[in-house]
């Protein structure tokens, strides 16, 4: 079936992306009184979110397409923009976003960002076998099956990209052998229900503090934390000249491309060294992830810089333009997501959706427990569930300095991603029909 956008150039839908994030901020500054009700109850980059999904809906353009070439054959092809915008864009943001860090400060946080992460970790592997059972009762065939083609091999799959990121969903793929041709419809689950939930957690920013206030949370560290970096780029504000705004890019890509260099580096050296890591089959492949690398890189050596003289670059803007490149990514993260799937397997959707809801309810409680902020849930659920790609995403949203929480938290999901889709696997083994 040929499935070619209206737009197949990624330089006109770029453009259209970039349209989208244009309207968004127009309509939603203060200076549109029309669109204050409409912003207080949708934030903005839910909308720089959804509407590149609407239009991915509408086939005006596509992340990826089948198309027929004069042979007469189907050929597959993809848009490069999400490549783009998570190997260059993210981790110049994430050098951006922590060059004015407060290292201190974020200690300050305390170990609730941590055990809210650990609790959607815990979500997500009891979360499954509770799906698959829930489901079972209802509609065994959507749960079963025999060898390969059993339906829990292929949610072990997406018990790995929940916790950990793609490395661990492949490695996943390899450790229990899911028919590679049933694949796609766990690849379906994943963007969907993934995507629909990160939804739900952008509209709760606009409603954090009703939730914070419910949750009888303490937010006074993350208060804090903001204040002391709003405070020090007030004390080192001014107007950016074009050499101010050069050196922020030049600081921003140079960092980048040390990064890839040593991901590529790093990711090759242990998977030429390592059989444990090359065996694709091993619980500890990802760590050859050269994503993996890219992003654990780039976060250290921005956390360096902010140790160094660069960090007054945040008074002429770093962190504005990192937030401009967190928006695009956004947006091309949107256009990953076409509505129209919900329906193309409902069965094993609703599967997912049971699961995220687990997973969610166990946040919730532990979050009532421990009295976190919905920062803390945000986060934690996040960097679980989008791993290191949208987890500095939604914390960025709350505010520019708190991105580093996010992708630290990430980044440990990718250590212990497969060892509990492992478990989360084998349990749904054990309550499969």
């Amino acid at each position: 079936m040929d499935t070619t956008p209206i737009i197949t150039q990624d330089t006109i839908a770029f453009g259209i992306l970039m349209l989208t994030l244009g309207f968004v901020f127009y309509t939603s500054s203060s200076e549109n009184n029309k669109w204050v009700k409409f912003y207080k109850i949708v934030p903005a980059l839910l909308m720089a979110y959804m509407l590149p999904a609407i239009f991915t809906s509408l086939g005006i353009i596509a992340p990826q397409w089948e198309s027929i070439n004069e042979a007469g054959e189907m050929v597959k092809q993809e848009s490069k923009l999400y490549y783009v915008s998570s190997q260059f864009l993210l981790p110049a943001s994430l050098v951006l976003m922590t060059l004015c860090i407060d290292l201190k400060a974020v200690f300050n946080l305390g170990p609730k960002a941590l055990i809210m992460f650990l609790t959607g970790t815990v979500g997500v592997i009891i979360g499954g076998p509770i799906a698959v059972l829930f489901i079972s009762w209802i509609s065994p065939e959507t749960v079963g099956g025999v060898g390969p083609d059993a339906v829990w091999r292929g949610l072990a799959t997406l018990a790995g990209s929940w916790i950990g990121g793609g490395a661990n969903q492949a490695a996943m793929l390899e450790i229990y052998g899911y028919n590679p041709k049933l694949y796609g419809g766990m690849v379906l689950v994943d963007i969907v229900v993934a995507n629909i939930w990160m939804a739900i957690i952008l509209i709760g920013i606009g409603k954090s503090e009703k939730i914070d206030k419910w949750l009888n949370s303490d937010t006074t560290a993350i208060e804090e934390l903001k204040e002391k970096v709003s405070t020090y780029a007030n004390k080192v504000s001014k107007n950016p000249s074009l050499s101010d705004l050069i050196v922020i890019l030049s600081i921003a890509f140079t960092v980048v491309g040390i990064s890839h260099f040593g991901a590529d580096a790093i990711s090759s050296y242990l998977l030429e060294n390592f059989e444990v890591i090359s065996d694709k089959s091993s619980a500890l492949s990802s760590f050859g992830s050269q994503f993996f690398w890219m992003i654990s890189i780039a976060t250290i050596l921005g956390i360096a810089l902010s140790f160094t003289p660069l960090k007054k670059y945040e008074g002429a803007g770093a962190s504005k333009i990192g937030s401009v490149f967190i928006y695009i990514l956004v947006a091309t993260i949107g256009m990953k997501m076409d509505l129209t799937m919900i329906l193309d397997n409902p069965g094993l959707i609703l599967v997912g959706v049971v699961w995220m809801t687990v997973h969610a309810t166990i946040l919730i409680i532990m979050a009532k427990l421990i009295k976190a902020p919905y920062f803390f849930f945000a986060i934690g659920s996040q960097a679980n569930i989008g791993g290191a790609a949208s987890a500095p995403v939604v914390a960025a949203a709350f505010h520019p300095s708190l991105a580093s929480v996010g992708v630290l938290l990430a980044v440990f999901g990718y250590a212990i991603g497969t060892y509990g889709a492992i478990l989360t696997a084998e349990l749904m083994r054990i309550v499969a029909p």
